[in-house]
């Protein structure tokens, strides 16, 4: 943006804002999809030994291992669905900055709110960031949260299911 022309504060202007989530390490990872995916499985793992062991402990499940290991298994998916949930909440505004026509921002604090209008150039300049680099970063991520959904749902019937 041409420093001269626009009001917004550095910060609060969207491309810079695309910029340092970017460069964040944990908002950055959903950027190559096989990593990402690599990084979720490990900390799907993680919970789940957490997770087993926190209910080894409930005497319900001393009748029926199989029902102990698949609840454990399906809820400690949880963390890796609150996370990608996260990372979305975060690239889906981000998103929503760069295609937006008016730039909302703050000049010292909450109570005094501005708005701007982008010029066109600038538009057409950010919608191609949000179009190029962005879009694909919340297709992954959507992709993986239905994986995720799909996956404990079919955990909750199967636990649901009396004769396991």
């Amino acid at each position: 943006m041409n420093q001269s022309n626009c009001p917004v504060p550095k910060d609060q202007q969207p491309t810079n804002e695309f910029i340092e989530l970017s460069k964040s390490k944990i908002f950055s990872l959903p950027k190559s999809k096989k990593s990402f995916s690599f990084i979720l499985i490990k900390y799907w793992v993680g919970t789940f030994i957490i997770f087993l062991a926190i209910s080894s402990g409930s005497v319900y499940f001393e009748t029926s291992t199989l029902k102990y290991i698949l609840l454990s298994f399906f809820s400690s998916l949880s963390f890796p669905f609150l996370f990608s949930l996260r990372l979305y909440l975060g690239w889906n505004h981000i998103f929503k900055r760069l295609t937006s026509e008016k730039i909302e921002y703050e000049e010292s604090g909450w109570y005094d709110g501005q708005i701007w209008i982008k010029p066109l150039n600038l538009k057409e300049k950010e919608s191609l960031i949000a179009v190029m680099e962005v879009k694909p970063i919340l297709k992954n991520l959507i992709q993986t949260i239905s994986l995720i959904t799909i996956t404990a749902l079919f955990g909750i019937l199967l636990f649901q299911y009396r004769n396991i």
